[in-house]
């Protein structure tokens, strides 16, 4: 059986809603807070409370920037109005998220965001004007750019998969924003996704995600509302542009709810994870968890349904996909330029990259660049790559794959910790393999050879 996280998006999404979903489905707010501190982002603290939206019971989750405070001050301040009686078992490992109500963090930085609101995390780049709920505010002074984001990401202590995805996201957006704005993405500013609750509300996710161990993530068909946004460049219909751009070529629908249903956040997340858009297909159910929105909406409920399941297939071992490689021939760029440019593509969307030595036309040498990717990313990183080499044009390629189940496994050694990515069959382990800059980063930690760090990792992963 393969297990899979189901995101039904019949009320669309946000990243918070996202988030209380992923809680009530079992994932701990310690499991998320621990994470998250390892990002330099300042002080905050985060709220899971069960409520109501409607009749449906979830999880509302919430964010805020500053320091810690206590239930004694929630009760002075009048906030009595959190249940936190629930139980879910055992499932996932994971205890409920609300048996203490509400869970901080005091990181020990200098910070100058103001507090979440979710329901609008847009990215535009001047950002939204919108009347923000219940006592939620930002603080519009911070703002970050793409590359400083994804520094932060890279930079911290986060698992490879969270890097990646968080990453990814966060790419997603900077290219919608950059075609919009005639920027190129790292250039592209971010106000509100730029923001805490926004980075919480990504890296979260991630976080959660990983939690759950799920092979895969699939989502309905998304239902977005309609009418009209206010924000800084003008009115605009929704969905927002952001928005549009993101879910190209992911299904998308209106209601006759007067709202914005997806946030460019929510649909970067879907975009980044999710395998297919359609109906259930062959689900059992394991656990639902239900993530609460703001709006009270008139034909619907205004929460975000994510149902943990089982689905028929291999979990573990050999499993097919479909890839697609896309070339072109360079004869007029620098290898300063092509060098950049393997090392950009994997945060353009490239799973590799390589170049090869060619003959051309009129006998002259050039390189072939080759990068591979998934299906949903190949015309982004397409575009991606005749900006950036100045090709006038790329040839696509599509390959069916059998790949084994991939795992990062994090082992001791006399130098320290080492991860090392892990190949599975059916039964057994096929292959492992320490991962480089981790023996890179212990090794230049220790100053010792690097090949001294490899070699340990390889002996701790046979012992254990």
């Amino acid at each position: 059986m393969k297990k899979i996280l189901y995101l039904d998006c019949f009320s669309g999404i946000s990243g918070d809603m996202l988030m209380g979903a992923l809680a009530d489905l079992g994932v701990k707010p310690s499991a998320f807070e621990w994470e998250l501190t390892k990002l330099d982002i300042g002080d905050f603290h985060m709220h899971f409370d069960r409520k109501f939206k409607g009749a449906i019971e979830g999880v509302k989750f919430s964010c805020h920037e500053g320091k810690v405070h206590t239930h004694a001050q929630d009760e002075k301040d009048g906030d009595h109005g959190h249940d936190h009686s629930h139980d879910h078992g055992e499932e996932c490992g994971h205890d409920h998220p609300h048996e203490e109500g509400h869970h901080h963090h005091d990181h020990p930085h200098d910070h100058e965001d103001g507090g979440c609101d979710h329901e609008h995390d847009h990215p535009h780049v001047e950002g939204h004007d919108h009347d923000h709920d219940e006592g939620h505010h930002h603080s519009h002074d911070e703002s970050r750019n793409y590359s400083q984001i994804r520094d932060l990401i890279e930079k911290s202590s986060l698992s490879p998969f969270v890097k990646k995805h968080a990453v990814g996201v966060f790419h997603r957006i900077a290219v919608a924003e950059g075609k919009i704005h005639g920027l190129p993405p790292e250039k592209v500013h971010f106000h509100e996704v730029g923001a805490l609750d926004s980075i919480l509300d990504i890296v979260g996710a991630c976080i959660g995600i990983e939690a759950l161990g799920v092979d895969e993530v699939h989502a309905s068909a998304l239902q977005e509302g309609h009418g009209f946004l206010e924000c800084a460049h003008g009115r605009f219909p929704i969905p927002s542009t952001a928005t549009l751009e993101i879910l190209q070529g992911i299904p998308l629908s209106q209601t006759d709810e007067p709202y914005e249903l997806i946030t460019p956040t929510g649909a970067a997340i879907l975009a980044e994870f999710s395998k297919s858009f359609g109906l259930m297909n062959q689900l059992s159910t394991v656990r639902v968890g239900y993530g609460l929105g703001t709006r009270n909406l008139q034909s619907r409920p205004n929460v975000l349904r994510a149902v943990l399941a089982n689905v028929p297939g291999e979990s573990a071992g050999p499993h097919t996909d479909t890839v697609v490689v896309i070339e072109t021939n360079l004869d007029d760029v620098t290898p300063e330029i092509i060098g950049h440019v393997l090392t950009e593509s994997f945060q353009a969307g490239a799973l590799d990259a390589w170049s090869t030595p060619v003959q051309m036309k009129k006998n002259r040498p050039g390189v072939l660049l080759s990068l591979l990717t998934e299906p949903s990313r190949a015309d982004e990183l397409a575009r991606w790559l005749m900006r950036e080499t100045g090709s006038f044009g790329v040839r696509y390629t599509h390959y069916h794959r059998s790949k084994l189940h991939r795992e990062i496994k994090t082992v001791q050694t006399t130098y320290g910790p080492v991860e090392v990515k892990i190949g599975r069959d059916e039964s057994s382990v096929v292959v492992f393999s320490p991962e480089y800059e981790s023996c890179r980063k212990i090794a230049e930690k220790g100053k010792v050879p690097v090949r001294l760090v490899y070699e340990a990792a390889l002996k701790a992963v046979k012992a254990d």
